[in-house]
């Protein structure tokens, strides 16, 4: 008899796997929304066929599917987003996209991957990224590309930092737990499966996450959308949290 793989070591597989696939796809002559959707729809595929082998009984919530009405009664949940980062995908040679695991169970997120397949790299709950020690100077803040929060760079200018901009949720989040930034601030909302495989990866690396409002974030919810989210070094919570809150009134209860 074969042994059941772990969650955590399943997450990994199934995004390296996915990672290969897209980069498979990236190979194909398309450029623009046809290479980006293509890559949607490939590692889609190629996720909900290998979680149907290895887990038949949960339910999968992808980006790319219809949103199954069953995993609000389910015990396990898959919260995958196939392609984070269509954008960039769809942009070579950019690398910050990325693919999204991440398992919901009795509560809570309980295992997650987040793969970086441009870097040949997997990030999972089951052998967390440890982050180094924080670099001398400003604070750096990772934001979107398109989308940073209203008060990023009044934030950044009074707390003496500077803004990183990055696509990808996936990527903003390894670059706090790898120490390339400190922290990761978004407004503006992000559907569950943005943020849910980061989000696990980053908190058994030992990082803060919550809402804005220092809240915790929920999952596997009847509103798939997440209003905000902060990712950080741990020792810059409180001053972040109390600068935010201070600051805006953007945070909307959920």
């Amino acid at each position: 008899m074969i042994a059941r793989i772990e969650d955590a070591q399943l997450a990994r597989t199934l995004a390296e796997e996915a990672g290969r696939v897209l980069r498979g796809v990236r190979n194909l002559p398309l450029d623009g929304t046809a290479l980006g959707d293509a890559g949607d729809r490939a590692a889609h595929r190629l996720l909900v066929r290998r979680l149907a082998q290895e887990r038949p009984g949960d339910v999968v919530l992808s980006e790319e599917a219809a949103d199954p009405t069953a995993r609000l009664t389910a015990d396990r949940v898959w919260i995958v987003d196939p392609l984070d980062g269509t954008r960039e995908f769809a942009e070579p040679p950019r690398q910050d996209w990325a693919v999204h695991v991440a398992l919901w169970a009795g509560g809570d997120l309980v295992a997650g991957a987040v793969a970086v397949p441009a870097l040949d790299t997997c990030y999972a709950t089951d052998l967390p990224a440890l982050p180094p020690e924080r670099r001398p100077g400003p604070i750096r803040f990772a934001v979107s590309r398109s989308r940073p929060p209203a008060f990023a760079e009044a934030m950044a200018a009074e707390l003496g930092g500077r803004l990183v901009p990055i696509g990808s949720a996936g990527v903003k989040c390894a670059s706090v737990w790898l120490g390339e930034t400190d922290a990761y601030v978004h407004t503006g909302g992000q559907h569950e499966w943005d943020s849910a495989a980061p989000v696990a990866v980053a908190r058994a690396a030992g990082l803060h996450t919550s809402r804005i409002d220092g809240s915790p974030l929920r999952y596997n919810q009847p509103d798939l959308l997440l209003p905000d989210l902060l990712v950080c070094r741990p020792e810059l919570a409180s001053p972040l949290l109390t600068w935010i809150n201070r600051h805006t009134t953007e945070v909307t209860a959920r």
